[in-house]
């Protein structure tokens, strides 16, 4: 079965980037179809042929899409695909404006300034992004780094119910607003106050062996993947399509890396592990 992906979400925050990616991967793209038109399309996805990984239809980027019509198309996809997800791009308004400003593209939506323009779309667009299966903030991330997030999540097709990922970060470049679960490894000696380690990253082995030869990291990473072992199912069961799991420490480059490489082994995850900050 052919999967189906609907990418919306806020105006400048992503969608030609995630495009371009997921083109490259093998996905046929369809951009800026109406959606009045879009699941009378889908329907020739149901009769079959070659689509690659699936078919992503990029919608709103005229802007000139109305959000109850967005949701009516999206539950009519939802009942012909049952493979059907909906991917939902945001970015906080100070990037949402600083981008717009670089391009001196104008903003789809009516306002009389640019910022009233991008808080009237956020308003909106406020069920859409409820209703999303995933949303990904682009907002500290550079366009590199969306399209890694893009290829770990949308490599392969179908074969799994729920998609599990794993963030490392650094707590000093902030917080990442798309994540389920969040866990904090700051308690653990930190490498880069040894002079040999602070250069290298916790992908190098004398960093990696250095964190998780400690006891309290082996008594950290034993206590998260016994709780990860049924909290994973039991979301999986509540239908849950996407479950993404950051590890953070002071900057992101040392212990939280180390010890989110570990957990990818241990619970067996098939996706790589998104670095966030491992070369600020």
């Amino acid at each position: 079965m052919t999967d189906v992906l609907l990418v919306t979400g806020m105006s400048g925050a992503g969608r030609s980037t995630v495009s371009s990616a997921l083109d490259d991967l093998g996905w046929f793209i369809i951009d800026n179809l109406p959606v009045e038109l879009i699941v009378r399309v889908s329907g020739l996805v149901s009769a079959g042929g070659n689509f690659g990984l699936g078919v992503a239809f990029i919608v709103g980027r005229s802007g000139r899409e109305e959000p109850a019509e967005l949701m009516a198309m999206e539950r009519e996809l939802r009942a012909m695909h049952p493979s059907v997800k909906m991917l939902f791009l945001d970015a906080p308004d100070d990037v949402l404006i600083s981008r717009y400003e670089g391009t001196r593209r104008r903003h789809p939506h009516p306002g009389a300034t640019l910022a009233e323009s991008i808080a009237n779309e956020r308003a909106s667009l406020q069920p859409v992004r409820q209703s999303a299966d995933l949303v990904i903030d682009t907002g500290s991330i550079t366009p590199h780094q969306l399209r890694a997030r893009i290829v770990e999540t949308y490599t392969e097709s179908g074969g799994q119910a729920m998609r599990v990922s794993l963030v490392s970060f650094g707590f000093s470049h902030g917080l990442p607003r798309d994540v389920d679960i969040v866990l904090d490894c700051r308690f653990l000696p930190n490498p880069h106050w040894i002079d040999n380690l602070r250069p290298l990253t916790g992908l190098d082995e004398p960093v990696s062996s250095y964190v998780l030869s400690q006891e309290p990291a082996q008594h950290f990473v034993s206590d998260v993947v016994s709780m990860l072992r049924w909290q994973i199912p039991a979301f999986e069961a509540e239908g849950k399509s996407y479950l993404s799991i950051a590890i953070g420490c002071t900057g992101g480059r040392h212990r939280s890396v180390a010890i989110a490489e570990e957990l990818r082994r241990l619970l067996e995850i098939q996706t790589p592990v998104f670095h966030r900050d491992i070369l600020r």
